[in-house]
């Protein structure tokens, strides 16, 4: 059973919910601009400004990341990490991903550098959730933050003292084909104008991939319209 909050998200909105979570899904799982999110939705004889739809993936995209944590199947002690580039205000940024040895997502993050610091957030916020277990074995690539990182939180008890680190990039196959999801939807966008709006963006098409994945054991993989009824069972709508 899904469990949604009591308060009401879509208060005073001007828009029903079934008409927001609709350019939610949309957006989040499919490479279209908010433009053509846009004529999609005039298309269905709804008229919304393409700059609504930018607010509304503001508002809820980190919001269903959020509530679908909780829904989420436990990952494995394989990890794969890795970190693609995200341009953002025209620089790049670095979003470090990691899944586990089938395929899921275990977690995400943002990060201005690339270096032992943000290396070993990414690992901390890993470990945090509620999804996840201490990793037996975690393939990177050569970089060198992540032996350094792992070093200091095993020193600090923060890892697994015998959790072993791999630095064979071929066994990260699996996470870099999945980097590929997230840079097709990042595309039609051309770029981030903020770090912020990048990073709730971000969380949105993370969440919605891990739905789309299976990760959620009432909506899977296959199943569009147990995905859709579980998304709207999370905000309390009607599907």
């Amino acid at each position: 059973m899904v469990k949604a909050g009591k308060k009401n998200p879509f208060k005073s909105r001007q828009f029903t919910a079934e008409i927001i979570l609709w350019a939610v899904r949309w957006y989040l799982q499919f490479p279209i601009s908010y433009r053509d999110l846009e004529r999609m939705f005039s298309d269905r004889g709804v008229q919304v400004d393409h700059t609504t739809l930018f607010r509304w993936i503001q508002a809820y995209a980190p919001e269903l990341e959020k509530r679908v944590r909780p829904h989420l199947r436990m990952t494995n002690g394989s990890w794969r990490v890795d970190e693609t580039y995200i341009r953002v205000k025209g620089e790049w940024v670095y979003l470090y991903r990691a899944v586990d040895a089938s395929g899921q997502t275990i977690d995400f993050l943002l990060s201005p550098r690339r270096d032992a610091a943000a290396t070993r957030r990414f690992f901390r916020k890993a470990l945090k959730q509620a999804h996840t277990v201490k990793p037996r074995t975690i393939t990177v690539d050569k970089n060198a933050a992540y032996p350094i990182a792992a070093k200091a939180m095993k020193r600090d008890g923060e890892l697994w003292r015998f959790a072993k680190l791999r630095q064979v990039k071929f066994l990260n196959n699996i996470v870099e084909q999945d980097h590929r999801r997230i840079k097709h939807l990042v595309r039609p966008g051309l770029g981030f104008k903020s770090f912020s709006t990048a990073s709730q963006t971000i969380a949105g098409y993370e969440a919605m991939a891990m739905i789309r994945k299976g990760q959620v054991a009432i909506a899977p993989a296959n199943d569009m319209k147990a995905q859709r009824d579980f998304i709207a069972a999370l905000f309390s709508a009607a599907a």
